[in-house]
């Protein structure tokens, strides 16, 4: 039985108990999921009809609409925020003190605010006209934030001998941080960078509150406006596009454990060569001196491959 440094390992009774309380719990979650099912089927939000308006042509080409519409806004913040983020990590570990104010202000509190705040004060203040760009820039705000700090937790991670030894070979702080201690934060930080671009992309869902063609605006839009048996389909229409949503980011997390699996192995595949030994050197292994020491004779010490017992001289 292995041994935890968490908790002690569970004897044959708690075995049993656990096992039995994972059952009870897995009939409970089944039995609310069936009565949930069981009155939206009274309801009629489970008939055929709800489900087969995504058969017509004009709503599978507004959800195709809104899922490039999400594309757009998620790539460009995906974009300002990566940007932002770097130049904020490098201003708050700038040496300059007003520049590390600076950084470390616009970082507090954009982290504060609520995202939807921020999402819509940039759309009424500035980009009224243009929805899309006022989404990108709230997310790349907000996100660029999160980032930098992720960012500056691997530079930090990093030891601090590589960048004494930059400096010693004559590197200014700006080669150190761009070759040496950046490249290794991005590296070693990377699962959880694609893990908050996982955030961004669901985040693109607030661009309902500018009115900006999303997922989840469309969404909204085809259920209220579509009418089938008397009733709205919101929940064939809300399965449907948080089925989207789910697959897009299990994309991106599967990104991310792959490149995380990738960054254990070797980035290179030479082979190293095998030491050769020089002429006058000790081996140690066959109790030798030189490379062909001892070549005739037993297991003492030779220079002239006379052999012997002892040591050979002549």
């Amino acid at each position: 039985m292995s041994a935890s440094v968490l908790y002690d390992a569970p004897g044959p009774k708690a075995v049993v108990r656990n096992r039995v309380y994972a059952v009870l719990g897995t009939l409970v979650i089944a039995a609310l999921i069936a009565v949930s099912l069981l009155r939206l089927a009274d309801k009629g939000h489970l008939a055929p009809e709800m489900w087969d308006i995504f058969n017509y042509a004009g709503i599978r080409q507004n959800i195709a609409d809104a899922l490039v519409a999400t594309l757009k806004a998620f790539g460009l913040a995906a974009v300002g925020s990566l940007v932002l983020g770097v130049l904020l990590a490098v201003g708050r570990l700038s040496d300059h003190k007003p520049v590390r104010w600076a950084a470390t202000t616009f970082i507090e509190l954009f982290r504060s605010l609520p995202l939807l705040i921020t999402i819509y004060a940039i759309w009424v203040g500035f980009l009224t006209d243009y929805s899309m760009w006022a989404l990108a820039a709230g997310l790349s705000v907000y996100n660029g934030c999160v980032q930098a700090e992720v960012l500056r937790a691997g530079v930090n991670a990093v030891p601090r001998g590589q960048s004494e030894a930059a400096y010693a070979l004559g590197m200014r702080k700006t080669q150190v941080m761009v070759t040496v201690l950046m490249p290794q934060a991005v590296r070693s930080m990377l699962p959880t960078i694609i893990s908050q671009l996982v955030v961004t992309l669901k985040d693109t869902s607030l661009g309902f509150i500018i009115l900006y063609p999303e997922l989840l605006q469309t969404a909204r839009l085809i259920a209220s406006n579509t009418q089938v048996n008397e009733q709205y389909p919101y929940v064939s229409t809300i399965a449907v596009i948080g089925t989207i949503y789910i697959v897009l980011c299990l994309l991106l997390s599967s990104l991310a454990t792959w490149i995380e699996k990738r960054g254990r192995r070797a980035k290179t595949g030479i082979a190293v060569a095998p030491a050769v030994q020089a002429p006058g050197t000790i081996d140690a292994t066959a109790g030798t001196f030189g490379p062909d020491a001892g070549g005739a004779g037993g297991a003492g010490t030779g220079i002239d491959g006379a052999g012997g017992a002892g040591v050979a001289k002549d």
